[in-house]
């Protein structure tokens, strides 16, 4: 009775740590998010960063510095081309925005149908809207925010740049942990897995500048309003796997219609035309299946993600099935990681000796 007792004693334990574990991981998502897609920066990175200290013999951290400089120096450079131009499309639209109850009340005057029943809503609405003292709690929630997301960023590239140096030592230390006949499969892996996702990042960079920029001349040439702001809508939402460009050309046509059917199916057809463009000779070239995923894997892993962990969590879901993909080819499949073609995107993925 009391071996049995004792067993049942420690299975409880074990279940009972299990449970705890869940909870607090699920707790600390947020952070353990955070610390993903710094490794994904890193690794992303860590090509250019070898490169700069192979041919100009510069240590790896005047590398990182390279780099983020580099970022922050395109950052700068869409601001100053972007800026003012999309500040401008929104000022037109805005202007053409009745903002106050007597500017609501003397359109629908004027308006007819749909129109009508539509200003008279907005009407309704406007005079429910909260007092200026009342907005104070709202933008201080919004400030609070945004400080969050300047944290979250400059955590990320931290971690990122701490993982140039540490990720070597973490995979040294992993490798100690598993038996003797393991280890090399065990380093190739980690080292295969930090090459998929280098190049996907760098990929979606190339096709989120790609999209921007095709999409807002096509836009500005078929004459749709705000096509600056549309355009770089749909090449920041290239982020968003299979979601992103549906809103996207959604949105544009459905700016389009508020000038003209045909409008509209111009933006459509742009859309379409670009969209395919891309699946079929851009994609494969530039990112040349570097995670190795099918359609229906990456629709699969954006809905459970999504549905899962939230909204947020969805720019995780192509990265996440990458890992778990590879792992099951080496794990389950017994495929050999040392043998895959490394994906190269920008810099050839040569193996780490």
């Amino acid at each position: 009775m009391s071996s049995t007792a004792k067993r049942a004693a420690i299975t409880t334990l074990v279940a009972l740590s299990i449970v705890i574990a869940a909870l607090v991981l699920w707790k600390i998502r947020i952070v353990i998010a955070l610390l993903f897609l710094g490794v994904i920066v890193a690794a992303a990175m860590r090509p250019g960063i070898e490169w700069l200290h192979k041919r100009a013999r510069l240590p790896r951290g005047v590398g990182v510095l390279i780099h983020y400089a580099g970022l922050i120096g395109v950052a700068a450079l869409f601001l100053w081309l972007v800026v003012p131009s999309a500040t401008t499309q929104v000022q037109q639209a805005v202007g053409q925005v009745p903002t106050s109850a007597s500017d609501l009340h003397q359109q629908a005057a004027h308006s007819h149908g749909i129109k009508r029943e539509i200003l008279l809503g907005l009407q309704k609405r406007l005079q429910k809207l909260p007092s200026g003292s009342s907005l104070v709690h709202p933008a201080v929630t919004v400030t609070k925010t945004a400080f969050e997301i300047l944290i979250g960023i400059f955590f990320i590239f931290a971690i990122a740049g701490y993982w140039i140096f540490e990720r070597d030592k973490t995979i040294g230390l992993v490798q100690s942990l598993v038996p003797r006949d393991h280890r090399r499969v065990t380093r190739d892996t980690w080292i295969l897995i930090d090459q998929k996702l280098g190049a996907f990042v760098r990929g979606q960079l190339i096709l989120i500048v790609f999209v921007a920029a095709i999409l807002s001349l096509a836009f500005w040439a078929i004459g749709l309003p705000y096509w600056i702001l549309i355009g770089s809508f749909a090449g920041v939402f290239e982020i968003v796997p299979v979601i992103g460009p549906l809103v996207a050309g959604g949105l544009a046509v459905g700016v389009g219609l508020t000038q003209s059917w045909h409008l509209a199916l111009f933006a459509g057809l742009v859309v379409l035309a670009v969209r395919q463009f891309e699946d079929i000779i851009i994609v494969p070239r530039v990112l040349g299946h570097a995670v190795g995923l099918s359609p229906i894997v990456v629709l699969v892993s954006v809905t459970a993600v999504g549905i899962l962990l939230g909204g947020l969590y969805v720019l995780l879901a192509i990265p996440i099935a990458a890992v778990l993909s590879t792992l099951v080819d080496v794990v389950l499949r017994d495929v050999d990681p040392a043998e895959q073609d490394v994906p190269a995107v920008i810099f050839a993925g040569a193996r780490d000796e």
